[in-house]
């Protein structure tokens, strides 16, 4: 059986993959309308600008949607995180603090 946290970092890394891909399509089709238009070196560089921008938003996007479904697939598979790690581990401290204050009431 794979790994989870492998089919975790397999997933994230495709949709980065996928990201860079369609940044780099998105300036190839920049450079073609440019050409094909015969538009100025000031009008393309807007094109390529807007494009970036678009890819910029939709790259964010991705980014959150992989996010989400790492963890909507890390819970379901029941692993802990480091947030939650960190968590247990502070409450683990505060009650071990509440107990040591406890002893040493209770012992005057």
């Amino acid at each position: 059986m794979p790994d989870v946290m492998d089919i975790a970092k397999k997933a994230f890394l495709t949709g980065i993959g996928l990201a860079l891909t369609a940044k780099d399509e998105a300036e190839e089709l920049a450079k073609e309308i440019e050409n094909k238009l015969n538009l100025n070196e000031e009008e393309g560089k807007k094109i390529l600008k807007d494009i970036q921008n678009r890819y910029e938003d939709t790259q964010n996007k991705l980014e959150e949607r992989v996010e989400k479904s790492v963890k909507k697939f890390l819970k379901k598979a029941d692993i802990v995180t480091a947030d939650e790690l960190k968590a247990l581990k502070k409450e683990i401290r505060e009650l071990k603090e509440s107990l040591n204050k406890s002893a040493s009431t209770s012992e005057n």
